[in-house]
Order: C-alpha cells, then structure tokens, then sequence
C-alpha cells in the first residue's frame, strides 16, 4: 500500500512539474528571458501570418549624406528632405522590431545595421552609426536589448542628419561603389532574407566613381539627363535605341532585396522621375537583384504602411 501511495504521489508530482515546466516555456523562452509584452499588435500580427518571425532578416541601411539633405539648398515647406529620411528609418526599424518580437528568442539570428560611402569626416557621425549596429543571437538577446533598438532608432538618425547638416562637409554617396565592392560582403548573409534599404534622392555622383562605357555609366544627374535628350515624351525610345543606363556594378545579388527610398526628381523635367526609376529598375536587373522597389519622398505619414509591407511581408 506504501509503494502504490509512494507511485501516486510520484505521479501527481510530475504531473504538476509538467503542468509548471509548460507554464514557464509560454511564460518564457531559452535564456530565460521574461515574456515580452507586445506594444505593436498590428505589425506583429502581419509577421506571425507572413511567417517573417520565422525568418533570419538582415537590414541594412545605405545613407546619401550629400547636400541633397541640405535645407537652405532645397528647401520644402511640407517637410525637410532630411527629417523624411529619418522617419523612413524609424519606419523600417519599427518593422525591425515588431518582427524580433514576433520571434522565439531561441530562433534570433537577425541584425541590422548602417552604412556610408563613403565614411563621414565628422568622428560623431562614425560612432553614433556604430551605436545602430545590432546583432541578435539566442545567446545576446534581451528584453532591454530588444527595447533599446527601437529607442536608438528613432532618435540617432535624426542627430546624423542634423551633424552632416551643422557641419557642410557633404561628401556625397559612391552607391555604385558600394554595390560593387561592399553590398555583398556588408548586406548579404547566408540563410537570412538580406534588405537594404538606399536612403537617396535617386541621383548617383561622386568623383572618385565617375566612369562611361559607351552610353552607360557610373552616374546621373539632372545635367546628364538633359544632355542625353531624356526629357521629352520620346524619352523611353531615346533611351533603348542609345542604350543609356548604369553600368553593372557586380552581379549575383539574387540573394538581396533593395527598397529605395526618398526618390525627388527635378521638376523641371515632367518625365524625370521615369528616367530615374528606369536607370535603376534595370540597373538591379543587371546585378541579378529579384525584388526591389523603388519609392519617391513621399510623407512619411503616407510611406509608413509602404515600407513595412516591404519588411515583413
């Protein structure tokens, strides 16, 4: 009688511990870490019906510090070219973030990240972009942690801007050097879905990539564009028969999504913005890029949903 009532207690007792042990794991996941609470349930929800928190995301960030951020030389009574840049970060981080806490912390494998090109003078500017470099791993992820990107983000991009704009130093943006030498080795990571995000009014210049192979080169501006007769309503037939376009920086990016950002023709040119989305449309065709999207500098009241669509679904 004493062994059967020592195996029925034997038995509740582990009942109960597996009742408990279930508990604990919804209550947390490996590291012990506490349950997360859930601030975002919109975006959450889309990551959970994507899949996207079972995915690895690698963000990246590609930032133009050039004068086009400058306000004195374009000016914008709605809003300042460079406050719309950060609010498109914060929108993508905000994406970010919703999908780490969509995920099982056991699963985290996710970074994010930004870049220049090339690196800013001001040692300011270098290190509050080293403060956005995160690295997520079952091993380093933390409530806090998770919290502190989406603080970071929302305020340091903006003190970026504001310290290129303070000093006038604008080197400008080598994307099409980036691409070449930099966007595999610093965007792209086996076994995650790698996106970059180009943060650029669309035109592409910088003296130390100047470049021309017949009709295709390593640059366009609103000069180039007039030059090459782009902007009338023949411009689409000019372009095709004369072959005009970047030239490919690499190729095989068939493992990197790109979403362009913050794209401002001249107005001047009633055709410009198709000029500019074709000499990048084909250009990530050329380097083997399978999804991208390119968008103008739209409020980012209006752009909010746009990015996030793009993130997590």
């Amino acid at each position: 009688m004493k062994l059967y009532n020592i195996q029925k207690n034997l038995t509740r007792f582990t009942a109960v511990m597996a009742i408990v042990m279930l508990f604990s794991y919804c209550k947390s996941d490996v590291s012990g870490n506490e349950e997360l609470e859930i601030d975002d349930f919109a975006l959450i929800e889309v990551a959970e019906k994507t899949n996207t928190g079972n995915q690895d995301l690698n963000v990246s960030f590609l930032l133009d510090l050039s004068d086009r951020i400058d306000p004195k030389k374009y000016p914008n009574p709605t809003m300042d070219f460079y406050e719309r840049d950060a609010a498109y970060i914060q929108s993508v981080s905000d994406a970010f973030y919703s999908h780490l806490r969509s995920k099982k912390v056991r699963l985290m494998n996710d970074k994010i990240q930004v870049f220049f090109d090339p690196e800013p003078l001001n040692s300011n500017i270098n290190d509050m972009s080293a403060a956005l470099k995160y690295s997520f791993t079952r091993k380093t992820t933390t409530i806090d942690k998770i919290e502190q990107v989406k603080k970071t983000y929302s305020t340091t991009p903006i003190e970026i801007y504001k310290l290129a704009i303070e000093d006038s130093k604008y080197i400008g943006s080598d994307t099409w050097k980036f691409f070449k030498s930099k966007a595999r080795d610093y965007c792209m990571e086996e076994n995650h879905r790698n996106i970059l995000v180009v943060l650029t009014d669309g035109y592409i210049y910088h003296e130390n990539s100047k470049f021309k192979e017949e009709n295709k080169s390593t640059y366009i501006t609103p000069k180039t564009i007039r030059a090459n007769g782009l902007n009338t309503s023949k411009w689409e037939e000019k372009f095709n028969d004369n072959k005009y376009g970047f030239i490919p920086a690499t190729k095989g990016l068939d493992n990197l999504e790109v979403l362009v950002l913050g794209i401002n023709p001249d107005n001047k040119n009633p055709y410009e913005e198709d000029v500019i989305r074709k000499y990048w449309s084909e250009w990530f065709d050329a380097m083997g890029v399978q999804k991208y999207e390119i968008k103008t500098a739209g409020l980012p009241t209006n752009m909010d949903k746009v990015i996030k669509d793009f993130i997590l679904k």
